[in-house]
Protein backbone atom coordinates (compact mmCIF):
# COMPACT_ATOMS: atom_id res chain seq x y z
CA UNK A 1 0.00 0.00 0.00
CA UNK A 2 1.05 3.42 -0.95
CA UNK A 3 1.83 6.57 1.30
CA UNK A 4 -1.22 8.69 0.20
CA UNK A 5 -4.57 9.20 2.16
CA UNK A 6 -7.70 7.91 1.66
CA UNK A 7 -9.55 11.08 -0.06
CA UNK A 8 -12.99 11.29 0.76
CA UNK A 9 -15.25 13.55 -0.90
CA UNK A 10 -18.36 14.95 1.74
CA UNK A 11 -18.34 15.32 5.48
CA UNK A 12 -22.01 14.52 5.75
CA UNK A 13 -23.24 11.87 7.73
CA UNK A 14 -21.90 9.25 5.29
CA UNK A 15 -18.79 10.62 4.60
CA UNK A 16 -17.96 11.16 8.59
CA UNK A 17 -18.71 7.92 9.61
CA UNK A 18 -16.61 5.78 7.05
CA UNK A 19 -13.31 8.26 7.86
CA UNK A 20 -14.36 7.03 11.36
CA UNK A 21 -14.17 3.37 10.44
CA UNK A 22 -11.26 4.09 8.08
CA UNK A 23 -9.26 6.12 11.12
CA UNK A 24 -9.49 3.12 13.51
CA UNK A 25 -7.43 1.16 10.78
CA UNK A 26 -4.29 3.77 11.12
CA UNK A 27 -5.31 5.44 7.92
CA UNK A 28 -4.59 8.59 6.78
CA UNK A 29 -8.27 10.52 5.80
CA UNK A 30 -8.64 13.84 3.51
CA UNK A 31 -12.23 15.16 3.48
CA UNK A 32 -13.31 17.75 1.08
CA UNK A 33 -16.40 19.28 1.90
CA UNK A 34 -17.89 21.88 -0.25
CA UNK A 35 -19.90 23.53 2.14
CA UNK A 36 -18.60 25.83 5.04
CA UNK A 37 -18.24 24.16 8.91
CA UNK A 38 -21.77 23.96 10.24
CA UNK A 39 -20.40 24.44 13.43
CA UNK A 40 -19.18 27.30 13.17
CA UNK A 41 -21.00 29.39 10.54
CA UNK A 42 -25.33 29.01 10.43
CA UNK A 43 -26.88 27.08 7.75
CA UNK A 44 -30.17 27.98 6.51
CA UNK A 45 -33.55 26.37 7.60
CA UNK A 46 -35.74 24.68 5.90
CA UNK A 47 -34.13 21.48 5.11
CA UNK A 48 -33.30 19.48 7.48
CA UNK A 49 -35.99 16.73 8.27
CA UNK A 50 -35.21 14.69 11.26
CA UNK A 51 -33.94 11.72 11.57
CA UNK A 52 -35.17 8.42 12.13
CA UNK A 53 -32.42 6.56 13.70
CA UNK A 54 -33.03 2.96 14.31
CA UNK A 55 -31.47 -0.69 14.75
CA UNK A 56 -29.22 -0.59 11.65
CA UNK A 57 -28.37 2.59 11.86
CA UNK A 58 -27.43 2.37 15.83
CA UNK A 59 -25.20 -1.20 14.61
CA UNK A 60 -22.27 0.88 13.24
CA UNK A 61 -22.40 3.53 15.56
CA UNK A 62 -21.64 0.68 18.35
CA UNK A 63 -18.97 -0.44 16.21
CA UNK A 64 -17.34 2.48 16.44
CA UNK A 65 -17.80 3.29 19.76
CA UNK A 66 -20.19 6.52 19.76
CA UNK A 67 -23.74 5.26 20.13
CA UNK A 68 -23.87 6.34 23.26
CA UNK A 69 -23.22 10.11 22.35
CA UNK A 70 -25.68 9.83 19.38
CA UNK A 71 -28.50 8.40 21.40
CA UNK A 72 -28.33 10.90 24.72
CA UNK A 73 -29.06 13.45 22.28
CA UNK A 74 -32.11 11.29 20.09
CA UNK A 75 -35.49 10.66 21.71
CA UNK A 76 -37.32 7.64 21.52
CA UNK A 77 -40.86 7.11 19.29
CA UNK A 78 -42.32 3.52 19.48
CA UNK A 79 -44.98 4.63 17.39
CA UNK A 80 -46.88 6.49 15.76
CA UNK A 81 -49.54 9.22 16.87
CA UNK A 82 -52.13 9.21 14.29
CA UNK A 83 -54.53 12.49 13.94
CA UNK A 84 -57.48 12.71 12.15
CA UNK A 85 -58.87 16.10 10.92
CA UNK A 86 -61.62 15.88 14.18
CA UNK A 87 -58.67 16.02 16.51
CA UNK A 88 -58.79 12.44 17.83
CA UNK A 89 -55.39 10.60 18.47
CA UNK A 90 -54.57 7.02 17.76
CA UNK A 91 -51.13 5.38 18.94
CA UNK A 92 -49.78 2.55 16.62
CA UNK A 93 -46.85 0.94 17.98
CA UNK A 94 -44.35 0.20 15.63
CA UNK A 95 -43.10 -3.06 17.19
CA UNK A 96 -44.38 -5.70 19.84
CA UNK A 97 -43.37 -3.61 22.41
CA UNK A 98 -41.91 -0.63 23.93
CA UNK A 99 -38.40 -2.25 23.31
CA UNK A 100 -38.47 -1.90 19.59
CA UNK A 101 -38.67 2.23 18.62
CA UNK A 102 -36.47 4.40 16.38
CA UNK A 103 -35.14 7.66 17.54
CA UNK A 104 -35.67 11.54 16.38
CA UNK A 105 -32.16 12.51 15.92
CA UNK A 106 -31.35 15.90 14.63
CA UNK A 107 -29.55 15.91 11.32
CA UNK A 108 -27.12 18.71 12.07
CA UNK A 109 -26.41 17.78 15.65
CA UNK A 110 -25.06 14.61 14.20
CA UNK A 111 -23.21 15.56 11.38
CA UNK A 112 -21.67 17.91 13.47
CA UNK A 113 -20.78 14.90 16.14
CA UNK A 114 -19.59 13.19 13.46
CA UNK A 115 -17.49 15.44 12.28
CA UNK A 116 -15.89 16.21 15.41
CA UNK A 117 -15.25 12.22 16.07
CA UNK A 118 -13.91 11.95 13.18
CA UNK A 119 -11.28 15.21 13.39
CA UNK A 120 -10.37 13.28 17.12
CA UNK A 121 -8.53 10.67 15.31
CA UNK A 122 -4.83 12.72 14.07
CA UNK A 123 -4.76 11.16 10.68
CA UNK A 124 -8.28 13.03 9.09
CA UNK A 125 -8.48 16.25 7.95
CA UNK A 126 -11.72 18.29 6.93
CA UNK A 127 -11.02 20.57 4.29
CA UNK A 128 -14.20 22.62 4.28
CA UNK A 129 -15.23 25.22 1.32
CA UNK A 130 -13.53 23.03 -1.16
CA UNK A 131 -15.83 21.95 -4.02
CA UNK A 132 -14.56 18.74 -5.62
CA UNK A 133 -14.29 20.03 -9.56
CA UNK A 134 -13.10 17.12 -11.43
CA UNK A 135 -12.04 13.69 -10.71
CA UNK A 136 -8.99 11.59 -12.11
CA UNK A 137 -9.83 7.84 -11.49
CA UNK A 138 -5.99 6.77 -13.37
CA UNK A 139 -4.06 9.48 -11.28
CA UNK A 140 -6.76 8.44 -8.36
CA UNK A 141 -6.60 12.46 -7.45
CA UNK A 142 -9.33 15.09 -7.60
CA UNK A 143 -9.01 18.40 -8.22
CA UNK A 144 -10.79 20.79 -5.32
CA UNK A 145 -11.78 24.60 -5.77
CA UNK A 146 -11.77 26.93 -2.73
CA UNK A 147 -14.92 28.60 -2.30
CA UNK A 148 -13.90 31.75 -1.49
CA UNK A 149 -10.50 32.03 -3.26
CA UNK A 150 -11.90 30.33 -6.31
CA UNK A 151 -7.80 28.75 -6.02
CA UNK A 152 -7.80 25.34 -7.66
CA UNK A 153 -5.69 22.17 -6.02
CA UNK A 154 -4.55 19.18 -6.86
CA UNK A 155 -4.66 16.11 -3.96
CA UNK A 156 -3.18 12.81 -4.42
CA UNK A 157 -4.89 9.69 -2.65
CA UNK A 158 -4.54 5.69 -2.62
CA UNK A 159 -8.48 5.79 -3.17
CA UNK A 160 -11.39 8.13 -3.46
CA UNK A 161 -14.75 7.01 -1.63
CA UNK A 162 -17.82 9.47 -2.86
CA UNK A 163 -19.77 10.65 -0.09
CA UNK A 164 -21.08 13.82 -1.62
CA UNK A 165 -24.87 12.68 -1.68
CA UNK A 166 -27.23 13.13 -4.39
CA UNK A 167 -25.66 15.36 -6.65
CA UNK A 168 -22.34 13.72 -6.06
CA UNK A 169 -19.05 15.28 -8.45
CA UNK A 170 -17.70 11.17 -7.65
CA UNK A 171 -20.83 9.74 -9.64
CA UNK A 172 -20.63 12.32 -12.00
CA UNK A 173 -17.24 11.43 -12.85
CA UNK A 174 -17.85 7.58 -13.25
CA UNK A 175 -21.09 8.57 -15.48
CA UNK A 176 -18.37 10.36 -17.23
CA UNK A 177 -16.08 7.12 -17.86
CA UNK A 178 -18.16 4.47 -18.16
CA UNK A 179 -20.14 4.38 -21.46
CA UNK A 180 -22.82 2.52 -20.23
CA UNK A 181 -23.33 3.53 -16.91
CA UNK A 182 -26.66 3.67 -15.62
CA UNK A 183 -27.81 6.25 -13.37
CA UNK A 184 -31.81 7.68 -12.91
CA UNK A 185 -33.96 9.86 -10.90
CA UNK A 186 -37.56 9.10 -10.44
CA UNK A 187 -38.91 12.66 -8.90
CA UNK A 188 -42.31 12.42 -7.05
CA UNK A 189 -44.63 14.60 -8.12
CA UNK A 190 -44.98 15.91 -4.12
CA UNK A 191 -42.43 17.92 -2.45
CA UNK A 192 -41.55 19.48 0.79
CA UNK A 193 -41.59 22.04 3.27
CA UNK A 194 -40.85 22.32 6.91
CA UNK A 195 -41.91 23.99 9.76
CA UNK A 196 -41.88 24.12 13.55
CA UNK A 197 -43.24 23.55 16.60
CA UNK A 198 -41.45 25.44 19.50
CA UNK A 199 -41.73 24.04 23.24
CA UNK A 200 -44.59 25.39 24.75
CA UNK A 201 -44.42 28.54 27.41
CA UNK A 202 -43.83 26.20 30.37
CA UNK A 203 -40.65 24.87 28.31
CA UNK A 204 -42.62 21.24 27.68
CA UNK A 205 -43.44 19.23 24.52
CA UNK A 206 -46.65 20.66 22.71
CA UNK A 207 -47.73 16.99 21.63
CA UNK A 208 -46.86 13.45 22.97
CA UNK A 209 -43.34 13.75 23.12
CA UNK A 210 -42.70 9.76 22.55
CA UNK A 211 -44.02 9.38 19.16
CA UNK A 212 -43.54 10.24 15.22
CA UNK A 213 -47.05 12.51 14.91
CA UNK A 214 -48.55 12.01 11.61
CA UNK A 215 -51.89 13.93 9.96
CA UNK A 216 -52.59 11.55 7.00
CA UNK A 217 -54.61 12.99 4.60
CA UNK A 218 -55.10 10.80 1.49
CA UNK A 219 -53.24 12.69 -1.47
CA UNK A 220 -50.55 14.62 1.23
CA UNK A 221 -49.47 14.36 5.09
CA UNK A 222 -48.37 16.67 8.05
CA UNK A 223 -45.61 14.97 10.25
CA UNK A 224 -44.05 16.01 13.34
CA UNK A 225 -40.69 14.34 15.13
CA UNK A 226 -39.40 15.54 18.47
CA UNK A 227 -36.52 16.98 19.38
CA UNK A 228 -34.58 17.02 22.91
CA UNK A 229 -35.60 20.50 23.47
CA UNK A 230 -38.70 19.87 23.42
CA UNK A 231 -39.61 21.27 20.03
CA UNK A 232 -41.10 19.03 16.83
CA UNK A 233 -39.90 19.55 13.60
CA UNK A 234 -43.02 19.17 10.88
CA UNK A 235 -43.18 18.40 7.27
CA UNK A 236 -45.67 19.20 4.80
CA UNK A 237 -45.63 16.57 2.33
CA UNK A 238 -47.94 17.76 -0.46
CA UNK A 239 -48.37 17.97 -4.36
CA UNK A 240 -46.07 20.53 -6.28
CA UNK A 241 -48.81 21.50 -8.91
CA UNK A 242 -52.96 21.49 -8.85
CA UNK A 243 -56.21 22.49 -6.76
CA UNK A 244 -54.57 21.55 -3.50
CA UNK A 245 -50.75 22.64 -3.75
CA UNK A 246 -47.54 24.45 -2.66
CA UNK A 247 -48.37 26.11 -6.19
CA UNK A 248 -52.64 26.81 -5.17
CA UNK A 249 -51.43 27.86 -1.30
CA UNK A 250 -50.24 31.23 -2.69
CA UNK A 251 -51.49 33.49 -0.10
CA UNK A 252 -51.64 33.36 3.73
CA UNK A 253 -55.09 33.56 4.14
CA UNK A 254 -55.13 30.52 1.61
CA UNK A 255 -52.62 28.90 4.05
CA UNK A 256 -54.68 29.78 7.06
CA UNK A 257 -57.60 28.69 5.97
CA UNK A 258 -56.11 25.24 4.86
CA UNK A 259 -54.31 24.70 8.17
CA UNK A 260 -57.56 25.19 10.06
CA UNK A 261 -59.46 22.68 7.83
CA UNK A 262 -56.78 20.17 7.70
CA UNK A 263 -54.83 20.27 10.46
CA UNK A 264 -56.80 21.95 13.00
CA UNK A 265 -55.02 20.51 16.31
CA UNK A 266 -51.34 21.44 15.56
CA UNK A 267 -52.01 24.84 14.14
CA UNK A 268 -52.07 26.29 17.65
CA UNK A 269 -48.46 24.93 18.06
CA UNK A 270 -47.30 26.22 14.84
CA UNK A 271 -46.74 29.67 15.93
CA UNK A 272 -44.58 30.56 13.16
CA UNK A 273 -46.66 28.84 10.52
CA UNK A 274 -46.97 32.14 7.73
CA UNK A 275 -43.22 32.76 8.29
CA UNK A 276 -41.91 29.56 7.46
CA UNK A 277 -44.55 28.45 5.03
CA UNK A 278 -43.50 32.20 3.00
CA UNK A 279 -39.99 31.66 3.65
CA UNK A 280 -38.94 28.20 3.57
CA UNK A 281 -38.19 26.26 0.21
CA UNK A 282 -39.92 23.59 -1.38
CA UNK A 283 -37.52 20.75 -0.97
CA UNK A 284 -37.90 18.22 -3.91
CA UNK A 285 -37.88 14.41 -3.21
CA UNK A 286 -37.06 11.96 -6.18
CA UNK A 287 -35.32 8.26 -6.14
CA UNK A 288 -31.57 8.09 -7.32
CA UNK A 289 -30.30 4.14 -8.63
CA UNK A 290 -27.34 3.97 -10.74
CA UNK A 291 -24.41 1.18 -11.87
CA UNK A 292 -21.69 0.96 -11.16
CA UNK A 293 -20.54 2.01 -7.69
CA UNK A 294 -17.04 1.56 -8.38
CA UNK A 295 -14.03 2.02 -10.44
CA UNK A 296 -11.47 -0.36 -10.17
CA UNK A 297 -9.23 0.23 -6.82
CA UNK A 298 -9.91 4.38 -7.53
CA UNK A 299 -13.79 5.10 -6.20
CA UNK A 300 -16.49 3.63 -4.53
CA UNK A 301 -19.82 5.28 -3.77
CA UNK A 302 -21.76 5.20 -0.43
CA UNK A 303 -24.48 7.03 1.03
CA UNK A 304 -26.52 9.34 -1.26
CA UNK A 305 -24.36 9.10 -3.66
CA UNK A 306 -25.11 5.57 -4.49
CA UNK A 307 -28.99 5.23 -3.82
CA UNK A 308 -30.46 8.61 -2.41
CA UNK A 309 -33.93 7.80 -1.34
CA UNK A 310 -37.04 9.92 -0.16
CA UNK A 311 -37.09 9.73 3.43
CA UNK A 312 -40.59 7.87 4.16
CA UNK A 313 -38.96 4.91 5.77
CA UNK A 314 -36.79 6.49 7.57
CA UNK A 315 -34.20 4.52 6.03
CA UNK A 316 -31.82 6.95 4.17
CA UNK A 317 -29.10 7.47 7.14
CA UNK A 318 -29.71 4.14 8.45
CA UNK A 319 -28.98 2.76 4.89
CA UNK A 320 -25.95 4.94 4.49
CA UNK A 321 -24.62 3.84 7.66
CA UNK A 322 -24.88 0.03 6.97
CA UNK A 323 -23.25 0.76 3.83
CA UNK A 324 -20.21 2.29 5.85
CA UNK A 325 -20.15 -0.91 8.30
CA UNK A 326 -20.54 -3.29 4.93
CA UNK A 327 -17.93 -1.66 3.46
CA UNK A 328 -15.53 -1.48 6.28
CA UNK A 329 -16.30 -5.56 6.37
CA UNK A 330 -15.25 -5.60 2.77
CA UNK A 331 -12.15 -3.75 3.42
CA UNK A 332 -10.94 -6.38 6.45
CA UNK A 333 -12.25 -9.11 4.55
CA UNK A 334 -9.27 -8.05 1.79
CA UNK A 335 -6.81 -6.45 3.37
CA UNK A 336 -6.00 -2.52 3.32
CA UNK A 337 -5.35 -1.40 0.23
CA UNK A 338 -6.99 -4.65 -1.63
CA UNK A 339 -9.28 -1.47 -2.78
CA UNK A 340 -10.53 -3.32 -6.00
CA UNK A 341 -11.80 -6.50 -4.48
CA UNK A 342 -13.38 -4.89 -1.48
CA UNK A 343 -15.17 -2.84 -3.87
CA UNK A 344 -16.48 -5.52 -5.99
CA UNK A 345 -17.75 -7.50 -2.95
CA UNK A 346 -19.02 -4.31 -1.62
CA UNK A 347 -20.60 -3.39 -4.59
CA UNK A 348 -22.14 -7.17 -4.81
CA UNK A 349 -23.71 -7.27 -1.70
CA UNK A 350 -24.94 -3.26 -1.71
CA UNK A 351 -26.66 -2.28 -5.07
CA UNK A 352 -29.12 -5.07 -4.87
CA UNK A 353 -30.20 -3.44 -0.99
CA UNK A 354 -29.80 0.37 -2.12
CA UNK A 355 -32.54 -0.27 -4.78
CA UNK A 356 -34.45 -2.31 -2.51
CA UNK A 357 -35.16 0.58 0.19
CA UNK A 358 -35.74 3.16 -2.48
CA UNK A 359 -38.67 0.79 -3.51
CA UNK A 360 -39.38 0.39 0.00
CA UNK A 361 -39.53 3.96 0.92
CA UNK A 362 -41.80 4.96 -1.77
CA UNK A 363 -44.15 2.13 -0.61
CA UNK A 364 -43.93 2.98 3.16
CA UNK A 365 -45.44 6.66 1.59
CA UNK A 366 -48.19 5.61 0.16
CA UNK A 367 -48.63 3.71 3.01
CA UNK A 368 -48.59 6.63 5.81
CA UNK A 369 -50.36 9.33 3.61
CA UNK A 370 -53.08 7.01 2.17
CA UNK A 371 -53.35 3.59 4.47
CA UNK A 372 -52.59 4.40 7.98
CA UNK A 373 -56.23 5.38 8.43
CA UNK A 374 -57.85 2.86 6.66
CA UNK A 375 -59.61 0.29 8.95
CA UNK A 376 -58.18 -2.58 7.24
CA UNK A 377 -54.71 -1.20 7.16
CA UNK A 378 -55.18 -1.02 11.39
CA UNK A 379 -56.66 -4.49 11.60
CA UNK A 380 -53.95 -5.79 9.98
CA UNK A 381 -51.86 -3.75 12.10
CA UNK A 382 -53.61 -5.29 15.16
CA UNK A 383 -53.30 -8.91 13.59
CA UNK A 384 -49.35 -8.35 13.27
CA UNK A 385 -48.81 -7.34 17.02
CA UNK A 386 -50.48 -9.72 17.96
CA UNK A 387 -48.85 -12.37 15.64
CA UNK A 388 -44.97 -10.50 16.82
CA UNK A 389 -45.99 -10.96 20.55
CA UNK A 390 -46.78 -14.45 20.05
CA UNK A 391 -44.25 -16.33 17.79
CA UNK A 392 -40.40 -14.41 17.88
CA UNK A 393 -39.76 -15.68 14.72
CA UNK A 394 -42.44 -13.16 13.33
CA UNK A 395 -41.94 -9.59 12.17
CA UNK A 396 -43.54 -7.68 9.90
CA UNK A 397 -42.70 -5.99 7.30
CA UNK A 398 -41.84 -2.81 8.56
CA UNK A 399 -39.91 -4.56 11.76
CA UNK A 400 -37.82 -6.34 9.00
CA UNK A 401 -36.95 -3.41 7.49
CA UNK A 402 -36.32 -1.43 10.73
CA UNK A 403 -35.73 -3.85 13.39
CA UNK A 404 -33.93 -6.72 11.75
CA UNK A 405 -30.53 -5.52 10.95
CA UNK A 406 -29.20 -9.01 9.89
CA UNK A 407 -31.88 -9.35 7.44
CA UNK A 408 -30.52 -7.40 3.74
CA UNK A 409 -33.60 -4.95 2.77
CA UNK A 410 -33.74 -6.84 -0.03
CA UNK A 411 -35.13 -10.23 1.23
CA UNK A 412 -37.32 -7.79 3.70
CA UNK A 413 -38.91 -6.12 0.63
CA UNK A 414 -39.43 -9.42 -0.83
CA UNK A 415 -40.70 -11.13 2.41
CA UNK A 416 -42.54 -8.22 3.82
CA UNK A 417 -44.78 -7.32 1.12
CA UNK A 418 -45.62 -11.40 0.44
CA UNK A 419 -46.98 -11.21 4.32
CA UNK A 420 -48.35 -7.92 3.90
CA UNK A 421 -50.53 -9.03 0.90
CA UNK A 422 -51.83 -12.29 2.77
CA UNK A 423 -52.93 -10.28 5.87
CA UNK A 424 -54.47 -7.70 4.10
CA UNK A 425 -56.68 -10.27 2.28
CA UNK A 426 -57.51 -11.83 5.60
CA UNK A 427 -58.48 -8.63 7.37
CA UNK A 428 -60.86 -7.73 4.12
CA UNK A 429 -62.53 -11.02 4.63
CA UNK A 430 -62.73 -10.26 7.92
CA UNK A 431 -65.21 -8.94 10.94
CA UNK A 432 -62.28 -8.86 13.50
CA UNK A 433 -59.15 -10.02 14.64
CA UNK A 434 -60.16 -11.80 17.76
CA UNK A 435 -62.49 -14.43 15.92
CA UNK A 436 -59.23 -15.30 13.63
CA UNK A 437 -57.09 -18.37 14.04
CA UNK A 438 -53.75 -17.00 14.60
CA UNK A 439 -52.18 -20.15 14.99
CA UNK A 440 -52.89 -21.12 11.53
CA UNK A 441 -52.21 -17.69 9.98
CA UNK A 442 -49.10 -18.06 11.73
CA UNK A 443 -47.87 -21.23 9.89
CA UNK A 444 -49.22 -20.09 6.56
CA UNK A 445 -46.96 -17.30 7.04
CA UNK A 446 -44.50 -19.34 7.65
CA UNK A 447 -45.09 -21.41 4.17
CA UNK A 448 -44.51 -18.09 2.60
CA UNK A 449 -41.50 -17.49 4.81
CA UNK A 450 -40.35 -21.24 3.97
CA UNK A 451 -41.27 -21.31 0.46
Amino acid sequence: MNDHPVIIVGAGLAGSLMAIYLAQKGLAVEIFESRPDMRKADISAGRSINLALSDRGILPLKEVGIVHKVLSEGVKMPGRMLHSTDGQLQFAPYGKDDSQYINSISRGGLNQLLMTEAESYEKVRIHFNKKCVKVDFDAISVEVEDYKTKERVIFKGCTIIGGDGANSSVRNALEATYSDHKSTVDWLDHGYKELSMPPSKVGAFALEKNALHIWPRGNYMLIALPNADASFTCTLFFPNKGPISFESLDNPEKVQAFFEEQFADALPHLENLQQEFAENPVGKLGTLKCYPWIKNDAAVLIGDSAHAIVPFYGQGMNASFEDCRILNQCIEKHGVGNWAEAYQTYQRLRKENGDAIGDLAIENYYEMRDHVADPIFRKKRVLEHHLENTYDDYHSKYSLVTFQPQIPYSVARSLGNKQDAFLMDLCRGSEDTASMNVENIYHQLKALKDG
